[in-house]
């Protein structure tokens, strides 16, 4: 029996893996570009487009110049026209196109054009924006699939850019133009819940979390995804509503997009071509004046509580002639005022007949302010978000890198007492085989006597019964031969 063998305790190593400093620890402060195709803005903010008449030629080249998206909304732009009210749709196609040059006239950065799909007009004005080469066409309020001039869009290099409120829309549009125009758009916009004007979501929706921005951001770059490995191009998600500080910003660049869309901001600017009183109304109104309203054309909005909404709640009409049935979806003879009417009317400062569409965070405005002191307070608001976001997690990589430091001195301590055990456990084996090494050689010499003396006994009885079985044998064979049996001869 070999005692030499006995089982080994091997003891394990723990490779410690090296600790660097990650390189997000010290980012970049700088806001990233918001690139599209070809198409380059030095800061990724588009300036929300905010009809009627909020958002003209004047805030748009002054957002451009700054280094965002200028966007021109296209929506009754013509009430700025004299003659709206004999041709509203001449008057919306000559004010855009005029709109857009005088913004190319004042900036050579980027301009963009809002429309709304579901007004009457769309395919019109659409073709303005063609024409006079926007950089970028923002679709929104309805979905963009059906006689989109395509071919004409990537001819005068007009980008793409739709609206929409879920992952689903998005995923339906972009679905819609591989199989129609073999072509997808260039980005989308996401909106969500806590943006001004008209939202799309249900009234239920609106304050529901499962609809909050940054839970459908997200679902919108999922969405878009295949279509970017498909098409092999990048398709940034911008990402709207709610969206006020440069903290704000941080946080949803931080879930993937690519840029952010600011509406209310951009009201309370100097360069904002609506009436200083329509801007002051931003200035003055407190968070509860912020209330959701129905439109007349049976969508939920959001806007700044006033005399005339009251009014309206209350079940007033206020009287008014429609100019031409600019969206589908309206019925004037039902209507308790004409919507475009009332907005035109805030945009000139007539708010006893109208109201003004707001964000969530307009009662947080305090002051007008030119659009680059806004941008650039943007910006340093970005850039602090980013030091305390990196000083925040560089603390937690040092709480880490600490524990980290203890877990190894406490590995090493119960390797030191492992290596004890295992000396323990080798003792107790060495004293076990000896004590066992010494009672095999004590106890051997007597079992193998034991052992010979059985044999011995079982052989001596075994030949004993064998020659008495022999001698009794012989002793038949005697008699046998006695009695005259000749055992020689042969049988018969």
């Amino acid at each position: 029996m070999d005692f030499n063998n006995f089982p080994k305790i091997q003891l394990p190593k723990l490779q410690l893996p090296r600790l660097e400093l990650p390189e997000w620890l010290a980012p970049k402060k700088d806001l990233p570009p918001l690139v599209i195709g070809d198409l380059r803005a030095a800061v990724p903010i588009v300036q929300g487009g905010m009809g009627v008449g909020i958002s003209l030629a004047g805030l748009a080249a002054a957002v451009a110049e700054a280094g965002g998206v200028g966007v021109i909304a296209a929506n009754a732009i013509g009430m700025i026209e004299p003659d709206y009210y004999a041709d509203g749709r001449a008057a919306d196609q000559r004010a855009l196109r005029s709109e857009i040059r005088r913004a190319r006239a004042r900036t050579r950065g980027v301009i963009g054009v809002n429309l709304m799909v579901a007004v009457n007009d769309f395919h019109e004005l659409l073709q303005v924006v063609v024409e006079e080469r926007a950089d970028i066409v923002f679709l929104g309020a309805g979905l963009p699939l059906r006689g989109i001039p395509v071919a004409a869009l990537r001819a005068a290099n007009v980008k793409v850019v739709p609206i929409v409120s879920s992952g689903r829309a998005a995923r339906l549009i972009f679905t819609h133009w591989r199989k129609s125009y073999g072509d997808v758009p260039d980005a989308v916009v996401v909106e969500g819940p806590l943006a001004g004007g008209h939202l799309g979501f249900k009234p239920e929706q609106i304050d529901d979390p499962a609809f909050a921005l940054e839970r459908i951001v997200p679902g919108v770059i999922a969405e878009v995804r295949p279509f970017e490995a498909e098409f092999g191009r990048p398709i940034p998600v911008i990402a709207g509503g709610g969206v006020y500080t440069g903290a704000d910003m941080h946080r949803i660049l931080r879930l993937g997009a690519r840029g952010v869309q600011l509406g209310t901001r951009f009201v309370a600017t100097d360069e904002c071509d609506a009436d200083p009183r329509f801007k002051e109304a931003y200035v003055r109104c407190r968070k509860e004046d912020i209330v959701i309203i129905k439109s007349p054309v049976g969508l939920p909005g959001r806007a700044i509580r006033n005399p005339f909404l009251d009014e309206v709640a209350r079940g007033a009409r206020r009287s008014f002639r429609c100019p031409w049935r600019c969206l589908e979806s309206c019925d004037a003879r039902a209507a308790a005022y004409c919507i475009s009417l009332a907005l035109d009317n805030a945009r000139q400062g007539r708010l006893d007949d109208g109201f003004a569409f707001a964000g969530a965070n307009a009662h947080r405005v305090d002051r007008i302010v030119p659009v680059r002191e806004l941008v650039d307070g943007l910006k340093a608001e970005y850039a602090a978000a980013v030091e305390a976001a990196a000083r925040s997690i560089s603390d937690e990589y040092v709480r880490l890198v600490e524990r980290w430091k203890s877990l190894k001195d406490e590995y090493g301590t119960a390797l030191a007492r492992l290596g004890e055990l295992r000396n323990e456990y080798e003792r107790a084996w060495n004293q076990r085989i000896a004590r066992l090494k010494k009672d095999y050689e004590n106890a051997w010499p007597e079992k193998i006597a034991a052992l010979r003396a059985e044999y011995e006994g079982a052989w001596n009885e075994k030949v004993a019964a064998v020659r008495e079985q022999y001698e009794a044998a012989v002793a038949a064979l005697e008699q046998l031969r006695a009695g005259g049996l000749d055992l020689q001869a042969e049988p018969r």
